[in-house]
C-alpha cells in the first residue's frame, strides 16, 4: 500500500493550505515547483446532465412523512464516519441505516438536515464534503484527497442524483451549534454532530425520531421489494456457487464457504448483509457461528446463513441445511422434515391482517408436537408450549422484519412489531430451528451434534404472502435432487 505525503489528520480538519505529511514518509516536503505543478493541467471531469439515482421519488416521499411527524422541528440525521480498524486504515464505511433510507446516499460524513419552515414543513438538505481541493493541494496530498481514495460527486452533481440542495459539510458542526429551536437528531454515527447538539437536544425526542424510522420502514414501496428480491436472487446464486465446491471445502474448512459466497455478495452486490454462518457438523448448533474455522467432513450437515446485501443496502437472510455428502442419514432427514413442516406451518400463517406472533405460534406447536411424539418432551403439548420447554432445542423465535438491516426495524415499539398486524409490503423471515447440541444427555446419543435451520425471506401481498426465496428448494428430497444437479 503506497503511504508517501498522506496527512495524519482528516480532510475536514486539516488547515485549508497545509497538509500534514505522514510520519517517516520518505519525502522531506513539497517544493513550490511541484505544487505548481500539480494545481495545473487536467481536465474538466465535471458529471452533467446526471439522472436521479432509482429511488429518489421515493426518498422525496420518506422525507415529506417525516417533516410532517415533526412539525417546527430540524431534524439532523448523519451518515456517520469511517471507523479505524488499525493505526490509519479503516472498516470500509456503510452509510448509517437511516440516512441512507431518507437519502439514497451512502457517502462518508454526510448529514441530511430538515430545517423548518414557517407553515409546518421542512427544506431539506444534505451535507456532503465537496470534491477534494486542487488549488491547495488536497486531491493529492490528503488521506481522504481523490488521488488516494477516488472520486468524491461534486455538489452539483450530488443535486442532480439525489434530488436534494447539497452544501458542504466542513462548516455543519459550527452552524449547528449556533442554531436555535427544537432539535432531534438520530444518535451514535457522528460524534462531531452530536457534540455540537449536546445542548440542544433530549434522549426523549431523540429516541422518538429513531423510534417513528424504524416504524416507518415496516411497509416497503415497489423498489425496496425490488431490492430485497434482487438481494434473494444473488444469494440463491450464492448457495448454488457453494454448493458447487463443497469438495474443495472438505480440503480446507468452513472458511472455503463463506469466501464463496462473499465472493457472489461482492460481484454482484454491496457486501454480505451480516457475516455469514458456514456452520459444519456440531457448529450448526451454535446460532451464530461466524469463525467460520471448522471442518467440514461427509456425512455431517452444512447449515449455511447467509445473504447478498444489495448497492442500495438491501439484505436477504436465507438458510439452507444441506447434507455435506448430498444425501441425509435417516436422523439427519427425521430432524430436517419436522423442521421443514414447521416452516410449512409458519409460512402459511403469514398473511395480511394476521398477527405478527401467528406465525412464530405455528411454527413452535408443530415443534412441540415433534418434540412429544419423540419422546424428548412429556405433554400435552399445550402444557409444552405454556412453560417453553421446547425451548431447549428451539432457542429463538421464528423470524423477524427484514429491509435494509438484517434485523430491520429493530427500535420499533412492542406494540408496533411483535404485538402488531401484518400488511402487505411487510417483509420478514419464517426461520424455525432445531438445534440438540453435542453435549445433551437429555436427547439420544444420535440427535447429538445435529442442528437445523431453514429460512425463507417472506412478503405479505394483498391475498397472502410470496415467498422471495422460492428458487431454492426446501424439501428434503428436493435439497438432494438441486444438489445432484449442481454437483454435476
Amino acid at each position: 500500500m503506497a503511504d508517501e505525503l498522506t496527512p495524519e489528520t482528516p480532510e475536514e480538519e486539516q488547515p485549508k493550505k497545509t497538509h500534514k505529511q505522514r510520519k517517516n514518509g520518505l519525502y522531506p516536503g513539497v517544493s513550490d515547483e511541484l505544487a505548481e505543478s500539480m494545481r495545473t493541467g487536467w481536465a474538466d471531469t465535471e458529471l452533467r446532465g446526471l439522472e436521479p439515482i432509482p429511488q429518489a421519488a421515493h426518498t422525496a416521499a420518506r422525507r415529506a412523512a417525516l417533516s410532517a411527524r415533526f412539525p417546527g422541528e430540524r431534524l439532523v440525521v448523519p451518515a456517520g464516519r469511517l471507523k479505524t480498524r488499525s493505526n490509519d486504515t479503516e472498516y470500509p464505511f456503510r452509510a448509517s441505516t437511516e440516512y441512507a433510507y431518507l437519502t439514497g446516499d451512502q457517502t462518508e460524513n454526510g448529514v441530511l438536515v430538515l430545517e423548518p419552515t414557517g407553515d409546518g414543513g421542512h427544506t431539506a438538505t444534505v451535507y456532503l464534503l465537496p470534491r477534494s481541493d486542487r488549488e491547495n493541494g488536497e486531491f493529492w496530498l490528503s488521506a481522504s484527497g481523490e488521488l488516494w481514495v477516488g472520486r468524491r460527486h461534486s455538489l452539483t452533481e450530488a443535486e442532480q442524483l439525489l434530488g436534494i440542495p447539497a452544501k458542504d459539510v466542513r462548516k455543519l458542526a459550527e452552524e449547528l451549534a449556533e442554531a436555535e429551536g427544537p432539535v432531534r437528531a438520530v444518535r451514535g454515527h457522528d460524534s462531531v454532530i452530536e457534540a455540537a447538539l449536546t445542548d440542544k437536544v433530549t434522549k426523549e425526542r431523540d429516541e422518538e425520531l429513531r423510534v417513528y424510522l424504524s416504524e416507518a420502514r415496516a411497509v416497503k414501496d415497489d423498489f425496496e421489494i425490488g431490492e430485497l428480491q434482487k438481494a434473494v436472487d444473488s444469494t440463491v446464486r450464492g448457495f448454488e456457487d457453494v454448493v458447487k465446491v463443497l469438495d474443495k471445502a472438505e480440503a480446507t474448512s468452513e472458511r472455503y464457504i463463506e469466501g464463496t459466497f462473499f465472493l457472489r455478495a461482492r460481484v454482484e452486490g454491496n457486501d454480505v448483509g451480516y457475516g455469514s454462518i458456514c456452520a459444519a457438523g456440531p457448529h450448526a448448533c451454535t446460532l451464530h457461528w461466524v469463525r467460520n474455522d471448522g471442518d467440514v467432513r461427509s456425512g455431517d450437515l452444512l447449515l449455511l446463513d447467509a445473504g447478498v446485501e444489495t448497492h442500495s443496502l438491501y439484505t436477504a437472510d436465507v438458510t439452507r441445511t444441506l447434507p455435506i455428502s448430498g444425501t441425509y442419514t435417516d436422523i439427519q432427514r427425521k430432524i430436517y422434515d419436522a423442521v421443514y413442516e414447521s416452516q410449512e406451518a409458519g409460512i402459511a400463517a403469514v398473511k395480511p391482517g394476521a398477527k405478527f406472533r401467528d406465525f412464530h405460534d405455528a411454527s413452535q406447536h408443530v415443534l412441540a408436537e415433534k418434540l412429544v411424539e419423540w419422546g424428548l418432551l412429556e405433554g400435552p403439548v399445550e402444557r409444552v408450549l405454556e412453560l417453553g420447554l421446547q425451548r431447549r432445542w428451539t432457542l429463538h423465535g421464528t423470524g423477524h422484519m427484514l429491509g435494509m438491516d438484517v434485523h430491520d426495524c429493530a427500535a420499533a415499539r412492542t406494540e408496533a412489531y411483535v404485538d402488531g398486524t401484518l400488511e402487505p409490503g411487510m417483509c420478514l423471515t419464517v426461520e424455525p430451528g432445531l438445534y440438540f447440541q453435542a453435549d445433551d444427555l437429555t436427547v439420544p446419543e444420535e440427535y447429538r451434534g445435529i442442528g437445523v435451520r431453514i429460512e425463507d425471506d417472506i412478503l405479505v401481498t394483498e391475498d397472502g404472502n410470496r415467498n422471495l426465496s422460492a428458487g431454492l428448494p426446501r424439501a428434503s428430497d428436493e435439497v438432494e435432487a438441486w444438489m445432484a444437479r449442481l454437483k454435476g
